[in-house]
This record gives structure tokens, C-alpha cells and sequence, in this order.
């Protein structure tokens, strides 16, 4: 499970220390191309899909008022801000290209990156609570403050580049300024940290995995890399492609994937409300109206006279038809979301009120099953505790989920009269034990049953 898990994001660090090494032992290869065109279609490509996750995240968080989605909404938006968009702003106000004009997107992708390291250390269901405000200005604050300084200092910023761009791109003759290749290195190891951070926190499948969280570890481990190699060749010339450029779309292409799966798992969850809304509607329907029509008939059949068998076979078909009725409204109102320990104890218990009997349960929480498993283990539970009330006779059941070595198992007890197993499955009352056979089968389960005639009854399922 942990495998599957951090699997994308081993891909993502294999592929980045692949390019990487690729370009740094092998004198053969280019790392920057001259291309115009492309490097501006790959830098608004980039800046798109920043501002769109940012709106993703904070639509997410307004659903949910987590701290780490608020942090990594401000995180991306400053990424995004820090592209084409800002460095255009920049131009249009008279920063000379190669000083305020670079040195105010590489801050504002600096705080960007250390958002996004923040929120991979943040709890994800920490509620972010006083910070709220202050996150949701900060992004417009940094651009804002960036600019402000840039139009006071002006021609006094240093050039974080002191040479033209390359004649040959086989090796780097560019030498940044050291605050330049700081910002890169400190964006660059926050990145990298994110990456394993988020891979190590993301959910498996089994406890309700975050599509999207599980993306930004391969997503900010190509950025990383990105970041790298802008560090070994620093670029600043939107006439040249570099290496640095093509991970950082890299980067970008796999946080696309991300946004698009969590975009049809919101669309799917929505989806299973409505149905689960529709379930509970039918169910309060039953309820109000099958139950207790049922229960009335129940309540009259026994004040019947006559043949008292009679009157104790209507009583008897009202009980099952209650319990089906029962049965259809837990599995129609419940969510799946409850722990099937519980879900479990909830059923024995109604039937054993509805005759008195006292209950015992014991339940391994850890323990848990699908939704079919679920439908099926129920009414195997309600039909075990029944037949031992009403055929046993017995007056007190035990119920208990564990784990039987690497499978998990329900067990019913009782004490009661027990039965002979191969003697009753030849007659109709059998069709019980036959239901609960085929409903263990259906779960790919086993079932057992371990009954004798003045020994008690257990029945047991394991899956």
C-alpha cells in the first residue's frame, strides 16, 4: 500500500535526476535551445495551469476551512503571479528587464515556494482558523510590496545576470548574481522537502485517498529539479529554451493531472450525495410508512383468537417482514462512512430488544469491508442473532469482529438449544442457514456453522 503510494513521486525524482545528469555529464547535449516561441507558449502554459489549481484549491477551501489547502491556494497563486503575467506588469512600469523586472518574480516565487513547503508540514485537517485572513492577502500583499520597491530603487537593483545569453549551449557560460542562485537554491530545497513531505502524508485508497495531495509529490519534485538546473544555468532570456524550463511544464503537466482527477472525484462525490440523499428519503418512507403499518399488524395479530398456531405464524411472518423492512432501511439511510464494528452492533442490537435478549459485542475497529461486504455482513449478523432468540431459545448472544490471522471474521454465539445442521438443512426452515451461505459466498467469504443439540450455536464468516 505505502509502495503504490509514493510510487509517483519516485517516478518524478527518477526522471529529474535523470535530465539533470544528462545534461551535466554528457557535453554532447544542449541545455538551452533558441526559441522564442516556444519558451513564451510553455511560460503562459505554465502560468495557466498555476492560476488554476490556486482556484481549485480555494474553492476547496472554502468546503472545507483546512489550513493546508488555504496555504497551498496562496502557495500556487504566487507561483502563477510570478510568470508571464507579473513579468509583463513589470515591463509596462519601467523596470529595465534584468533588474526589477526579474528581481520582483524570483521574491515572489520564493514566498511562493515556502508557502508550499508550509502547507506540505501542515496537518491536513488542521482548521486554519486565525490565519485565514492574513493567507488570503498575503499573495496580493507580496506583489504589491515587490512592485512598490521596484519603482523606488529602480536603476540602484543590482542585474542578476552579468552576461548576455550564450553563443553555445553545450556549456554554461552564464553567471548569475549570488542572490539570484540563492533564490534558486532556497526554491529549489523547498520544493524537494514538499515532494517527500507530501508523498510520506498522502492517504491510501483504502482510508479515502486525496487525488490531488497525492500529485504534488512527483509535481514539486520535477519543480525542484527545475529549479536546479536554473541554478547550474541560470536563464532569464525569454529567447532561450532551457532544460530548467521544459521540467518546470513538466512540473506543471503533472499538477494538471492531479486537478483534473480531483476535479472528477468532487463531480463523482456529488454525485453519491445525491444518491445517498435519495437513499435516505426512501428510507424515511419505509420507516413512516412499511414499519409501522407492519408493527400495527403485528400488535393485532396477537390479540386474535382462534387457533393459536395460526396466530403465532402471522406473528412470525410480521417479525421477519420487520427485520426485512428493518434491513432495507439501515442499508438505504446509513452512510458508508460509519465503522463496520458499529454497524455491526447496531443490528444485533435492534433485533435483540425487539425480543428482549441481552447482547454481548466485541469488535476490532480496525477491521473494515466494502460496501457489499458491508450489505452482505449485516443481514448475516440480523439472520444469526434471530435464529438464536427465536430457534435457539437462547436468552443472551455473543457477537465479535477480529482479524483471524491475515482474514478477518464475524462470529455469533449463543447457548442456546443448538440444532442438529445436516437435519434442519433438509427441510424448509433451512433457508436461513442457506441465505447466510450464500451471502459469505458473495463477499468471496467462508461460512461455518458449529451446532450440536444442547450445545449452543456459533456461526462464523471469514473474508
Amino acid at each position: 500500500m505505502a509502495s503504490s503510494r509514493i510510487l509517483p513521486t519516485l517516478l518524478g525524482w527518477a526522471l529529474g535526476v535523470t535530465v539533470t545528469a544528462a545534461i551535466v555529464g554528457t557535453p554532447y547535449l544542449l541545455f538551452a535551445y533558441h526559441s522564442p516561441d516556444l519558451h513564451l507558449v510553455l511560460d503562459s502554459l505554465d502560468t495557466g495551469v498555476a492560476l488554476l489549481v490556486a482556484y481549485l484549491l480555494f474553492g476547496r477551501y472554502s468546503r472545507t476551512g483546512r489550513l493546508q489547502d488555504l496555504l497551498l491556494a496562496a502557495g500556487l497563486l504566487l507561483l502563477g503571479l510570478a510568470g508571464i503575467g507579473l513579468t509583463l506588469v513589470l515591463r509596462l512600469i519601467g523596470p529595465d528587464d534584468d533588474r526589477g523586472g526579474v528581481w520582483v518574480p524570483v521574491a515572489v516565487r520564493v514566498v511562493g515556494a515556502v508557502l508550499v513547503l508550509a502547507a506540505s508540514m501542515t496537518s491536513a485537517r488542521r482548521p486554519a482558523g486565525r490565519w485565514s485572513r492574513p493567507l488570503k492577502l498575503l499573495p496580493w500583499v507580496t506583489v504589491a510590496v515587490g512592485v512598490a520597491v521596484t519603482w523606488a530603487l529602480g536603476d540602484s537593483l543590482p542585474r542578476a545576470l552579468a552576461q548576455t545569453p550564450p553563443a553555445s549551449a553545450q556549456r554554461p557560460v552564464i553567471a548569475g548574481h549570488a542572490g539570484l542562485l540563492a533564490a534558486h537554491a532556497v526554491t529549489a530545497l523547498c520544493f524537494a522537502v514538499a515532494s517527500v513531505a507530501f508523498a510520506v502524508t498522502s492517504r491510501p485508497r483504502a482510508e479515502g485517498r486525496d487525488e490531488l495531495i497525492r500529485w504534488l509529490g512527483p509535481a514539486f519534485a520535477l519543480a525542484a529539479f527545475a529549479r536546479l538546473n536554473y541554478l547550474l544555468f541560470p536563464s532569464l532570456y525569454s529567447d532561450w529554451l532551457y532544460t530548467g524550463d521544459l521540467l518546470r511544464t513538466a512540473s506543471y503537466a503533472v499538477l494538471l493531472v492531479g486537478a483534473a482527477r480531483e476535479i472528477r472525484r468532487y463531480w463523482s462525490m456529488q454525485a453519491q450525495d445525491a444518491v445517498l440523499e435519495d437513499r435516505r428519503r426512501l428510507a424515511r418512507e419505509l420507516h413512516d410508512g412499511v414499519v409501522q403499518e407492519l408493527g400495527y399488524i403485528r400488535s393485532e395479530a396477537q390479540t386474535l383468537s382462534g387457533d393459536p398456531n395460526s396466530r403465532q405464524r402471522i406473528v412470525a411472518a410480521c417479525d421477519r417482514a420487520l427485520d426485512e423492512a428493518r434491513a432495507a432501511v439501515d442499508a438505504l439511510g446509513r452512510s458508508s462512512d460509519e465503522p463496520l464494528g458499529f454497524v455491526l452492533h447496531r443490528a444485533a442490537r435492534q433485533v435483540a430488544d425487539r425480543y428482549n435478549a441481552s447482547l454481548e459485542v466485541e469488535v476490532d475497529d480496525s477491521v473494515h469491508a466494502d460496501a457489499d461486504q458491508r450489505h452482505a455482513l449485516i443481514r448475516i449478523t440480523r439472520e444469526a442473532v434471530s435464529n438464536a432468540i427465536r430457534h435457539g431459545r437462547a436468552d443472551r448472544v455473543r457477537v465479535r469482529l477480529d482479524r483471524h490471522g491475515p482474514r478477518r471474521r464475524l462470529l455469533v454465539q449463543d447457548e442456546g438449544e443448538g440444532f442438529d445442521p445436516t437435519v434442519v438443512r433438509r427441510h424448509a426452515d433451512g433457508y436461513g442457514l442457506t441465505s447466510m451461505k450464500e451471502r459469505a459466498s458473495s463477499v468471496r467469504g467462508t461460512f461455518s456453522i458449529d451446532s450440536a443439540p444442547g450445545r449452543g450455536t456459533t456461526v462464523a464468516v471469514t473474508w
